[in-house]
């Protein structure tokens, strides 16, 4: 059955937001006092449209219930005696059948059968009034479309069809046989025409106004199905959002320009109470004393966010003996004049990614430490191994030194010089006439010249054994200048640093077999900091020694290289012909923790394009592939002035 809804019946069931306050609740005051009269229920428990009609069929019930009272006391004053019997008997029976329906309503759960008895009431009632008074022009009367609408809105199009053809029949039929017998008040002639005319009109009028309201409501039920899917669709999308959001771990919520609280999931619910020990409240600020002893810094915020700034924050809180890490970003929200509206809040826990960047952190500084100890572990053996090269010759000298001291014939001068001064005043005899005298000159020069011989051996040694402690010392020295303090610019001469790099490596590239060859064009000497540049030198050799340890090549070669570049740079490649890097390993060969060595940390490449980077410079790899070898470039400006350029 089709429904007819009227806006300004329909209304009453909600004030106007847009009426004055005292107009709205005088409005309501009203509509209180009746619907607690006459309506069978709680208003709100009643659908809107059968709100509106139980409200409509008592007022009208009990208009017309007034109306036929006063009927009954005016009509013996104003109608001929011949009339009053049958007009007191008429509005005394509708003023009865007024008072049924004004009960059943009170006890009906559907307004539709009080509405049947009032609409028949009412249409039996003025039909009967109009033929017994023996009017001609009841039929055309304003009164009868009024009934058919009221119908209409009260049974729908259905039981408004069928007042509309009774009311039709009345004016067109049933009026014209009853009056047309009879004489009272009937017209004659052309005036008879005239009013055949306007019963005929009169009955397509009511029919008319049927179609009217029928095609009316049509296209309010038209609208309305659509308005309903849209708010279903509405509700469907709300609905699967709600859940989206209340689902997610995330903080979600949102506030009004003033700041209050307009919504808020489950998440943000027990964060906030876990955090701030209380409950948030819809439509109350956020901004409460405990809110604001822990974020002074929130009217700032919230106000750069109203104002379209995207603001991000991430807050610490203290939770017993652990700590809760959540970052927010602050997105503004506008209305459809594009005003600002409010501010949403989106949250996300990220103690988890501190306590992993924490500990990432941590194995960093133990992946530094550990590389730098292995470092030093590397050196250090190969100093100590050319230490331990010079200290065996520093030995053998010392002990060639100790035996020629031992079997030297100074005791044998000792004992001459002595029996020399023995003789005293008898030496020329002693030495003439004696046979041990006549001996001793020539003892004598054999001593003197055996002294002078191990006097030049000795002096040999002596060098040696001097050059050999000046290299100890000169190593020494090195590894004390490459474990110096960091960070101080000086004038550095790259070939010597280079060769430093190499003596570092010497005793390695000679067991494993591997030649160095070194091109080295002319260059300035370069503002930088030695010890970072040598110890990145020094990270690439050993890994060039790794590469080709790795190759088996029995030709192992390693260059190095310097030459100048355009813009006060010049560039130093280490070269080897080891085992090479593949094409899908170079773009990430720089990165932290990867590595192709078998026992490799993948720290060291890392480390040194870093330091090169703190020296303003570019670490860089080339490869032609596996097996055919790697080349290492550091690019570097000339100057700090350069590398500020």
């Amino acid at each position: 059955m089709m429904h007819f809804s009227s806006p300004g019946l329909a209304a009453t069931a909600y004030p106007d937001p847009q009426a004055s306050p005292v107009r709205a609740r005088t409005r309501s005051w009203w509509l209180e006092r009746l619907d607690a009269l006459l309506l069978p229920r709680n208003p709100q428990d009643l659908p809107p449209q059968d709100l509106s009609r139980f409200r409509v069929i008592s007022i009208a019930a009990g208009t017309l219930l007034l109306v036929n009272v006063a009927l009954l006391r005016s009509v013996p004053e104003v109608l001929p005696p011949s009339l009053t019997l049958s007009l007191l008997v008429i509005p005394s029976f509708t003023a009865l059948l007024h008072t049924a329906t004004l009960v059943l309503l009170r006890r009906s759960r559907s307004p539709r059968l009080p509405a049947w008895l009032l609409c028949t009431t009412l249409a039996v009632g003025y039909i009967t009034v109009n033929l017994a008074m023996g009017n001609p022009y009841g039929a055309s009367h304003v009164a009868s479309p009024l009934i058919t609408l009221l119908a209409f809105f009260l049974l729908g199009a259905r039981g408004g069809f069928a007042f509309a053809t009774v009311m039709s029949l009345y004016a067109v039929a049933l009026q014209p046989w009853i009056l047309g017998s009879a004489q009272r008040w009937v017209p004659t002639g052309s005036a008879r025409n005239m009013t055949a005319v306007g019963d005929a009109f009169a009955g397509l009028c009511n029919m008319g106004v049927w179609a009217m309201a029928w095609l009316n409501s049509r296209a309010r039920d038209k609208a309305q199905v659509a308005l309903v899917q849209t708010m279903k669709n509405v509700r469907e999308g709300e609905r699967k959002l709600s859940s989206l959001v209340e689902s997610t771990e995330d903080i979600v919520c949102s506030l009004d320009a003033e700041g209050r609280l307009l919504t808020a999931n489950a998440a943000m619910r027990r964060w906030f109470s876990l955090i701030f020990e209380q409950e948030p409240r819809l439509g109350e600020p956020l901004t409460r004393p405990s809110f604001l002893a822990r974020h002074p810094e929130w009217p700032e915020s919230f106000r750069k966010a109203l104002h379209g700034e995207r603001v991000r924050v991430e807050l610490v809180y203290p939770l017993g003996d652990t700590s809760l890490a959540l970052d927010f970003s602050l997105t503004s929200m506008a209305d459809e004049g594009g005003r600002p509206a409010g501010v949403t809040i989106f949250g996300r826990d990220v103690t988890a990614r501190r306590q992993a960047e924490a500990r990432l952190s941590e194995l960093h500084r133990t992946l530094l430490e550990t590389s730098r100890k292995a470092g030093m572990a590397e050196i250090a053996t190969g100093v100590l191994h050319n230490v331990g090269n010079t200290l065996n010759s520093v030995n053998v000298s010392a002990t060639l030194m100790e035996e020629r001291l031992r079997g030297s014939r100074v005791q044998g001068l000792v004992r001459a010089t002595q029996m020399m001064q023995e003789k005293g005043p008898d030496l020329g005899m002693f030495l003439t006439r004696d046979e041990r005298g006549r001996l001793l000159p020539e003892y004598l020069l054999s001593v003197s010249r055996q002294l002078a011989e191990e006097h030049a051996t000795m002096l040999v040694e002596l060098q040696s054994l001097t050059k050999n402690v000046d290299h100890i010392k000169s190593v020494v020295s090195m590894q004390q200048e490459h474990a110096r303090f960091v960070g101080v610019l000086e004038e550095v001469s790259l070939p010597e640093l280079l060769d430093d790099a190499l003596r570092l490596h010497a005793t390695s590239f000679e067991q494993l077999g591997i030649q160095v060859r070194r091109e080295y064009t002319p260059v300035p000497p370069l503002q930088v900091d030695r010890h970072k540049l040598l110890q990145i030198v020094v990270n690439l050799l050993s890994n060039a020694s790794h590469a080709l340890l790795d190759s088996q090549r029995p030709d192992k070669q390693l260059t190095l290289r310097i030459a100048p570049q355009p813009e006060q740079r010049l560039r130093i490649e280490v070269a080897d012909n080891g085992v090479g890097i593949s094409a899908e390993h170079l773009p990430r060969i720089f990165s932290q923790g990867f590595t192709t060595k078998k026992n490799g940390h993948g720290f060291g490449l890392h480390t040194s394009a870093l330091a090169v980077s703190e020296l303003q410079g570019h670490l860089s790899c080339s490869s032609p592939g596996r097996g055919h070898g790697a080349t290492f470039i550091i690019d570097l400006p000339l100057t700090p002035e350069q590398a500020r350029a």
